[in-house]
């Protein structure tokens, strides 16, 4: 990022406000919300590879994962920007003079990767219209919530979470940003049978990582040699990712992404939610989630 877009975001984020506002009854950032318009009409390409995530499921891994299948494994190409610039977050409107996810997208040559972290309902109808291929990567809602509450903290961006309590309730209650984890995840999960869609599970790409990076090149229609793939394994390992400036986001100064306070890549593992859940939380969120998940077909794991 130019050193000077970045003085003037630093400047503009002394004064600037989070507001959560709803469209269609799911919360979303208000500078989302007053783009609704562009954002929802965007312009989907047929060669596009949209990567789509509720937060804190493992987004940054994936974009890697694809970003590096299409450069064939080619680890300086890679790291020709940071990945917000290689793969533009549509749902997106950062303070300017940062362009939007959207603004992106549109100087960028095809194939694109996009990200986005909407619902299925809010999704801009242009990607089904032109059968855009989708990876949707799906995390257990327990270590999805302990991720997010530490993101919450030190993304600037996002409204505060509060205490772990109060944020446990917001969100088994769908009350954070992009809304409820079972209502995203169920929905994706249902679109399947109608669209191009790759539902990949975080804690399988954890256990198995070549299987799962192989998953992902068939649906992409490419063929690489198990060289170019252990190379793209290794170059999506969480140590080097944490690693490497332009997937660690340490490019962001401290009044966007306080690293101070929780490093973006902070544990990418299964089963933390165990150091923060005490057993009454454990027994609320298991109730709520039968009656949530029962008949979806879905079934994660939170401990491999």
């Amino acid at each position: 990022m130019d050193p000077r877009t970045i003085q003037e975001v630093v400047k503009k984020m002394e004064n600037f406000q989070v507001t959560i506002r709803h469209i269609e009854g799911v919360p979303l950032l208000g500078s989302t919300c007053d783009a609704w318009d562009i954002i929802y009409g965007f312009q989907a390409r047929g060669d596009d590879i949209l990567i789509a995530t509720y937060p804190k499921a493992g987004t940054t891994w994936m974009q890697e994962i694809v970003d590096l299948i299409l450069q064939e494994g080619d680890a300086q190409k890679g790291r020709r920007a940071p990945c917000f610039i290689k793969v533009p977050f549509l749902d997106v409107v950062p303070p300017k003079p940062m362009p939007s996810g959207v603004e992106l997208a549109q100087t960028m040559k095809s194939p694109r990767v996009l990200k986005t972290h909407l619902p299925i309902n809010l999704l801009p109808p242009s990607f089904w219209e032109k059968n855009v291929k989708a990876v949707y990567v799906a995390r257990n809602a327990k270590d999805c919530m302990v991720s997010y509450y530490y993101f919450h903290q030190m993304n600037k961006m996002l409204p505060p979470p509060g205490t772990w309590e109060n944020y446990f309730s917001a969100f088994l209650s769908g009350d954070v940003p992009w809304g409820s984890w079972f209502d995203h995840v169920i929905g994706w999960w249902k679109a399947m049978d109608k669209h191009q869609i790759l539902f990949i599970f975080y804690e399988d790409m954890i256990e198995d990582p070549m299987r799962e990076i192989r998953k992902v090149m068939k649906f992409l229609g490419k063929d690489l040699s198990d060289e170019v793939l252990e190379n793209i394994k290794h170059h999506t390992s969480f140590q080097t990712m944490k690693e490497n400036p332009m997937t660690n986001f340490s490019v962001f100064p401290n009044v966007i992404f306080d690293q101070t306070i929780s490093p973006f890549m902070r544990k990418g593992t299964v089963g933390d939610w165990k150091n923060h859940f005490t057993v009454a939380q454990n027994i609320i969120f298991d109730e709520e989630y039968k009656k949530k998940m029962e008949g979806s077909g879905l079934n994660f794991r939170t401990e491999l």
